[in-house]
């Protein structure tokens, strides 16, 4: 997909605040650091509409961006080790929680891992999570410039064994230094928002 036009709409924290409308939203969820903002960067080819930080946990709210007037990618605060208090934790939790479960415009959640580790505890529950509520999923095992090519099928089997990966779900293996698996990506996107 051809991105021109892209602008970060709201940073909401509750319902009343998401956009109106009925555009297609993709979720954006995965662990502090894991390069979910690379990933909004690489695929709407800014070098910094989403903020890079080295600091775990710089996304505190659902920052809604507005992709072409065609879709929203919603970035949601990471999960693991952002250095914030357990009170704040649990409140991001609620927030994620209510817009996951009832956003009738999201189409699926984007759940980046690290194809160099197999899932951690928190990506396994988050993918749990989707699965409980029958969101769909599209796993981006990013860093794949890591790792030599001829190592990706192995690390892609621990991944979906990890997570008991649902076969109607898409898996992409993706780099956002080379730009490995962002047609891919684009193309089941563009699948989903017309489901």
């Amino acid at each position: 997909m051809k991105v021109n036009q892209v602008e970060l709409v709201i940073s909401a924290v509750k319902p009343a605040q998401y956009p109106e409308g009925n555009l297609p939203e993709f979720a954006l969820a995965g662990r502090s650091n894991v390069g979910k903002s690379s990933f909004i960067n690489k695929m709407i080819h800014r070098k910094s509409m989403a903020r890079v930080s080295s600091k775990p946990g710089k996304t505190q709210t659902l920052n809604f961006y507005k992709i072409e007037d065609a879709l929203y990618f919603v970035d949601v605060p990471g999960y693991g080790f952002a250095k914030v208090s357990k009170k704040e934790r649990e409140s991001w939790g609620r927030m994620i929680e209510t817009y996951l479960t009832s956003r009738e415009q999201l189409k699926a959640c984007v759940l980046i891992v690290d194809l160099r580790h197999p899932p951690s505890e928190d990506d396994v529950l988050m993918y749990d999570f989707l699965k409980h509520y029958d969101i769909p999923a599209v796993v981006i095992a990013t860093k794949a410039d890591k790792i030599p090519k001829g190592k990706w099928q192995k690390h892609l089997k621990v991944i979906k064994e990890e997570l008991q990966f649902d076969p109607s779900d898409d898996i992409v293996v993706f780099s956002s230094e080379t730009g490995q698996g962002k047609d891919e990506a684009w193309s089941i996107l563009r699948k989903r928002m017309k489901s």
